[in-house]
């Protein structure tokens, strides 16, 4: 392993992922929990904690050799003063200086920011969109969230709460969502619609992977539920599209990994739904670095803040 060390950590709705990496983003170690588990944001915290140093320890890095902690997290942060101001998809967490008490804990430098973004930096930096000026990256999860690239630059917003196409609202009407919105995409979209609707399919309770799966061999059933929901994410998008001019869409996550019904799906609803001349140049990419994106993004954000 390199002098020095990188602890980065992605949050999610579902999971906790927490990786060592080295000063080339190459990820050393890592360990995945679920969230799930945590139903008061004081655990949650605790097995943050709890995580980051067992994975030091197991590790054998010395206290010096860490250059920082980087967290992605799911909602809208004070990225500069630490503070999670929400999260829709995991309760309980409203004005939380999180930087600051992690610090305390952990005797380490935090740097923090909106999980989506992070993804998007470490694509632009390590994945597709690099080639472009203008990108829009997703994860599509348990919550949908979105990473804006203008001008080769990531485009924060006044509040750092730019990027957040999963809560744009897609219809007059609709299902009550977690940020407070009616008929948020993130409501047609996020994994839990995605299973709920697979549930009454298919009369039993189904995981995305094995519906992916199902899918891939052929599955009129899982085939429908995956074209519904691209077709779904290309209405939405064609709205941004049409708004930003976009060159390329970067779409990462675990409901990326659906393959090619969701895919072709949102290809074709994108060129019905785009204006022509924006249609004609925006491409649409899987994510090149999976689900560990969140990992370096965070891993990125404190190499550049020390």
């Amino acid at each position: 392993m390199s002098k020095k060390s990188i602890v980065a950590v992605d949050l999610g709705g579902t999971n906790l992922k927490i990786g060592i990496l080295d000063l080339k983003y190459n990820i050393r170690r890592k360990v995945v929990l679920s969230t799930r588990k945590f139903d008061r944001k004081e655990d949650l915290i605790l097995a943050i904690e709890f995580g980051i140093k067992s994975i030091i320890r197991a590790a054998f890095l010395k206290q010096g050799s860490i250059l920082g902690i980087g967290l992605g997290l799911p909602g809208p942060v004070d990225s500069k003063g630490g503070i999670v101001h929400f999260f829709p998809n995991i309760h309980g967490w409203r004005k939380v200086n999180l930087k600051e008490l992690l610090e305390r804990r952990l005797k380490l430098p935090v740097f923090l920011d909106n999980d989506a973004k992070l993804m998007a930096v470490a694509e632009y930096k390590l994945g597709d969109a690099g080639s472009f000026r203008n990108v829009l990256c997703i994860t599509l999860g348990t919550g949908v969230g979105g990473g804006i690239i203008l001008e080769k630059r990531l485009y924060r917003g006044q509040d750092n709460a730019a990027g957040e196409i999963g809560h744009l609202p897609i219809n007059e009407k609709g299902p009550r969502c977690n940020c407070g919105g009616v008929a948020c995409l993130e409501s047609y979209v996020g994994n839990s619609r995605i299973r709920a609707e697979a549930a009454k399919i298919f009369s039993r309770n189904i995981s995305l992977e094995e519906l992916s799966a199902l899918s891939k061999k052929g599955n009129k059933r899982a085939i429908y539920i995956w074209e519904k929901t691209g077709e779904r994410l290309g209405i939405a998008l064609a709205g941004a599209v049409n708004l930003l001019n976009l060159d390329a869409i970067i779409i990462g996550g675990g409901v990326a990994n659906a393959g090619r019904a969701l895919f072709e799906k949102l290809k074709i609803t994108l060129r019905l739904r785009c204006m022509s001349v924006q249609s004609r140049r925006v491409k649409i990419f899987k994510a090149k670095l999976g689900e560990d994106a969140g990992l370096i993004g965070a891993a990125i954000l404190v190499n550049t803040q020390t």
